[in-house]
């Protein structure tokens, strides 16, 4: 089976599906909580019924962990692979028309974000993919990519995620590091925002939230370590969690080891 042929195939089929729902009141509609623990639009589910119907004519069997409906079981040998999904990364950047969606598909054996061997990103809006297998790098549109070499945070292009009900708490570990560097985005769909880091659009992505699901991170977990970069828990240490639904992580990704250290010496700041 070729797994990256199909999740390019699925892909295209959401997008097919997505765009004309895009930036519209029936894409905003409520139809539930997902497993996640967020609510479900029209607009998501849309999304993954077309993943799961490419799933089903190519007969693929694996156990979906899906950001929306949770856990579910396709196939014959559904234990054979784990297929880690966020089939709409951006829900209100979509609801709104805002031209920053992807689809994010990590392909393991087991269902642990360290063991991710296929993943694939795609930029719905701007036809872009991402691919990585393992020890065989990062593509970019089938071109091999790799980070920037900014290393100082006064050149560095970084984003931080802000979207946190404990925004003081945020803002004083994270002031140190607001103070030195001039460049802050934040774009709406992390597992874009991070490939923007494989493929050195930006420097560095930032979620000290404790917020952000494995479902989220799990593709771009892979493309980002096959193009050369870094992602590790705030503490410096490696992202081993359960693939889960519910799963939730903090993490520091950045281009290289030098930007990594200097980040983390402005956040190391406000423990003193």
């Amino acid at each position: 089976m070729k797994w990256l042929d199909i999740l390019e195939e699925s892909s295209q089929k959401i997008r097919k599906e997505v765009l004309p729902l895009f930036g519209t009141n029936e894409a905003n509609i409520e139809l539930g909580k997902g497993a996640g623990g967020d609510t479900i639009k029209k607009i998501d589910l849309v999304a993954e019924n077309a993943l799961i119907q490419t799933l089903q004519d190519h007969k693929v069997s694996c156990t979906l962990i899906s950001e929306e409906t949770g856990t579910k079981k396709i196939g014959p040998n559904p234990d054979s692979f784990y297929l880690t999904t966020d089939p709409l990364d951006g829900t209100t950047n979509a609801t709104r028309g805002l031209p920053f969606i992807a689809t994010s598909f990590a392909v393991s054996k087991t269902p642990n974000l360290k063991d991710v061997e296929i993943a694939l990103v795609y930029d719905i809006l701007y036809n872009v993919t991402y691919t990585a297998e393992r020890h065989k790098g990062t593509l970019r549109n089938e071109e091999k990519t790799k980070p920037s070499p900014t290393t100082t945070l006064e050149n560095a292009v970084i984003g931080i995620d802000f979207n946190t009900l404990k925004i003081k708490e945020l803002i004083t570990c994270l002031t140190p590091l607001l103070q030195k560097t001039k460049h802050l985005r934040h774009l709406g769909a992390n597992a874009l925002e991070l490939c923007y880091v494989a493929d050195g659009t930006t420097d560095a992505f930032i979620d000290l939230r404790g917020k952000l699901r494995v479902t989220d991170i799990a593709a771009a977990y892979l493309i980002l370590r096959e193009a050369g970069g870094i992602m590790v828990t705030p503490e410096g240490t490696e992202i081993n969690v359960p693939l889960d639904p519910a799963q939730r992580v903090s993490l520091i990704a950045t281009a290289n080891t030098t930007l990594y250290e200097n980040i983390k010496a402005h956040l190391d700041q406000t423990k003193h």
